[in-house]
């Protein structure tokens, strides 16, 4: 199938998880005999794209979107697509892609809106009636989300879209493994995860609670925003660490901390892509609680949940080194089991298929 993808980040893989779930679900796509076309707009950031076009299968469009009319001529682009696919939040003139995408619904070409960030778009519009994607998402002919499970599925289903089918995050086993331990990421537990307005709050009680109640023991923070945060003297604050530390940082520390945004927790549903990422490295993970979790991930023996910093504290201060490997290796193992992105590709293909008509795609009546 001929996919053509709107959306925006893809070349910020190496600074977020939303971007490395784009590039597993390509990666994956293309490996299912499937022909990506990923359309982007043109933000600066794209001039990494020629360092990353021997990374991944799907070809590049880098376009302007400095003006309406340029953005309606990229459209027009895609008419060559047997399925376009636009992502939320893609791009500045968003809300004009959102309806001119829509508008390529025809015999032999479908739309689907899929949703990164289904809690903020989906309060967004309960907080805003009169919101302009409201009345588009009945016209697409599904809306896939980055996780939420049934509660999320139930929302969309309220707004009247045709169907709403969440596929998570997963982990690239090609991209996260076991490596050896580095002495710079020594420690018992380290949190990677950039100072976000809807993190931040959960982060000081799961993490830096946890941390202040072990001072004996060194606790690693990683991620941007955190170096001004107040912080016992025990946590050592790392900023920004690249995608290629990222096997080191989570093989290295006795246990890895997992802490869900605020909305994405009230959802649940949603495993958060640095969890996979640790999973794949066979660390130890500890996790705050969520609605779902134990559909990923069996609690007490791939995964340690604790309710807040208090429970966190517990939970490194008990764990022994052999009772994290062992942890560790039973996530890794759950996760090649049935959770890679080839595991979400699968699923793509059985949902697009399961409402067409032969090949290419046909348009829902």
């Amino acid at each position: 199938m001929n996919i053509a993808f709107f959306a925006c980040g893809l070349a910020g893989a190496c600074m977020n998880g939303r971007a490395a779930y784009y590039w597993g679900m390509v990666r994956a796509l293309h490996a299912r005999g499937h022909d990506i076309t990923f359309y982007e707009p043109d933000a600066g950031q794209n001039r990494h794209l020629c360092n990353l076009k021997d990374s991944t299968p799907a070809r590049f469009v880098a376009y302007a979107d400095d003006t309406p009319a340029k953005v309606l001529a990229t459209v027009e682009r895609a008419t060559a697509a047997d399925l376009v696919v636009k992502v939320s939040g893609a791009d500045v003139q968003d809300a004009l892609l959102d309806a001119a995408l829509v508008d390529l619904r025809a015999p032999g070409r479908g739309v689907v809106f899929w949703d990164v960030d289904a809690p903020a778009t989906l309060e967004r519009m309960a907080s805003h009636p009169h919101d302009a994607l409201r009345t588009l998402l009945p016209r697409y002919d599904l809306v896939l989300t980055q996780g939420g499970g049934e509660p999320v599925r139930r929302a969309y289903r309220a707004l009247g879209v045709r169907d709403c089918v969440p596929i998570c995050n997963a982990l690239d086993p090609n991209t996260h493994f076991p490596v050896e331990r580095h002495p710079g990421f020594d420690g018992m537990l380290g949190f990677l995860g950039n100072r976000l307005p809807d993190r931040e709050e959960r982060v000081e009680e799961f993490f830096l609670r946890a941390a202040a109640q072990l001072p004996m023991h060194r606790m690693l923070l990683a991620g941007a925003g955190w170096q001004d945060k107040f912080m016992s003297p025990n946590v050592r604050c790392l900023g920004h660490v690249t995608t290629a530390e990222h096997n080191a940082f989570n093989c290295s520390t006795r246990a890895v901390l997992n802490v869900t945004r605020a909305g994405t927790a009230r959802y649940g549903f949603a495993p958060a892509t640095r969890l996979f990422e640790a999973a794949g490295a066979a660390a130890c993970l500890i996790t705050d609680d969520w609605p779902g979790l134990e559909a990923f991930f069996e609690p007490g023996t791939e995964i340690l949940v604790a309710h807040n910093g208090d429970e966190v504290a517990r939970q490194v201060d008990r764990l022994s080194a052999g009772v994290a490997r062992k942890i560790g290796r039973a996530a890794r193992a759950r996760a090649l089991a049935e959770h890679t992105y080839a595991h979400r590709a699968a699923q793509f293909d059985a949902v697009i298929e399961g409402r067409s008509v032969g090949r290419p795609l046909e348009v829902m009546a």
